[in-house]
């Protein structure tokens, strides 16, 4: 052998689908929604020392960052349900054509958009 080969073909060997991309996407944003729990208990924490702290975190989160992590956040939720919602409706055994599959993924993807703007708008 010249060139040694993999035994098993790598990700480098697929090009990314929607379905591949949307199951790396809902772990993804699963472990996002675990870290934004802790921010949101560090919150929770801040609302029941007091009206000093309460307005340290709300300081935070009306800055620009605290923004973008916080439209972050809603994002990641409305998607992760949204996924989790197909992903139930598969193991009752709806959905499981590859046309089907695809059609979800689109539809999931559009509606994370709508809703998200609409509580961002709101």
């Amino acid at each position: 052998m010249a060139k040694p080969r993999p035994l098993s073909p790598h990700l480098q060997v697929y090009r990314p689908q929607l379905t591949s991309v949307m199951s790396i996407t809902h772990r993804a944003t699963g472990a996002a929604l675990a870290s934004g729990t802790v921010i949101l208990c560090l919150w929770l924490l801040a609302l029941a020392a007091g009206e000093s702290w309460y307005g340290l975190a709300v300081s935070a989160v009306v800055h620009p960052v605290g923004q973008i992590v916080l439209f972050g956040y809603s994002l990641a939720l409305v998607y992760h349900a949204l996924n989790g919602v197909r992903h139930l409706a598969w193991d009752r055994g709806i959905g499981l054509t590859i046309p089907a599959v695809y059609r979800g993924g689109y539809i999931v993807l559009a509606l994370t958009v709508v809703i998200t703007a609409a509580l961002w708008i709101l």
